[in-house]
């Protein structure tokens, strides 16, 4: 295509993506749902009645404080307080943060993975794709959560809790991340296998480009619509694993909040009365992973003209 029909077909693909998004109203609210939980989260310690990690602002007194919607409450606290006496509301805010480094970061990480190892064994194919391959294969064979505890129960075990705990979102940003590049290895591989049958990819190389400059500044784009799709729902997996270690101990500790972590220190409360302490982060988490799915969800028809009927 020429470089007048490219910036054509760019702005009519523009187009189209902002006109299906208007008429989607459950893409618009969960965007909008998305966005704001992110902004709380980002500029949490602005936002946040307490600072969670200062000990110099808790007091073991006002624990388990209920909601101000219930008798008992006291108005400083709006969402009551945790079993350590800890304001809800700020371990929210500051959980949400942690989640969302965790999911995005995990995903970054996937996607830096899968992308490289997906092109090179679609576009070299031979070896190095049934290597590759095989390699995904086994993977894939483990779940994210048994790679997940078994690597941190080793660390654990090594190193002790308490270094486990001062890196532990770095350790669970890795885990969950290189457990889960096979998912966006095969995608990539599958795209760059019709890719590289096209006449601009032959064009590429009658001119002499070379290998990584035809895979990187030439098929790679054409591969990012199902690329964007896998990293959104991706995300949304990431922050229910990192939940789901959080709750089984091997994840977030209880003084670093997130929302599995809060979850986690809740649960043993809920039959005393203070259902809160756990039933508003599960809330919390239940809405995050909703909205990024369902915006994966309209990524996905959106950018399958198959499946799209808006």
């Amino acid at each position: 295509m020429t470089t007048a029909t490219v910036s054509r077909w760019e702005r009519f693909r523009g187009s189209f993506f902002w006109y299906s998004f208007k008429r989607e109203k459950v893409a618009i609210l969960s965007f909008l749902v998305l966005l704001l939980m992110v902004l709380a989260a980002v500029f949490a310690p602005w936002l946040a009645p307490t600072d969670p990690y200062d000990l110099a602002q808790i007091n073991i007194m006002n624990s388990e404080l209920p909601p101000v919607w219930m008798a008992g409450a006291d108005p400083a606290f709006p969402l009551g307080t945790d079993a350590q006496g800890r304001d809800l509301l700020s371990t929210i805010l500051y959980g949400t943060r942690v989640s969302l480094l965790i999911g995005f970061g995990a995903v970054l990480l996937q996607g830096a993975l899968g992308i490289l190892f997906g092109l090179l064994a679609g576009y070299l194919g031979g070896k190095v794709d049934a290597v590759l391959m095989r390699i995904a294969d086994v993977q894939l064979s483990f779940s994210t959560l048994m790679v997940a505890i078994i690597v941190g129960a080793v660390f654990k075990a090594s190193f002790g809790n308490l270094m486990f705990g001062e890196i532990a979102v770095y350790m669970l940003i890795f885990i969950i991340g290189v457990a889960e590049w096979p998912q966006i290895a095969r995608t990539v591989r599958a795209s760059v296998l019709a890719e590289k049958k096209k006449e601009y990819v032959d064009a590429a190389k009658v001119m002499g480009f070379g290998t990584g400059r035809i895979m990187f500044r030439h098929i790679l784009p054409n591969t990012l619509s199902p690329i964007f799709v896998i990293a959104t729902v991706q995300i949304a997996n990431a922050i229910i694993s990192e939940a789901a270690l959080s709750f089984l101990g091997l994840g977030m500790p209880e003084t670093q909040p997130s929302l599995g972590s809060l979850i986690k220190s809740g649960f043993d409360y809920i039959q005393s009365g203070s259902w809160w302490i756990t039933l508003i982060p599960g809330l919390v988490l239940v809405v995050l992973v909703l909205v990024i799915n369902l915006l994966g969800d309209w990524l996905r028809d959106v950018m399958n003209p198959r499946l799209y009927k808006g």
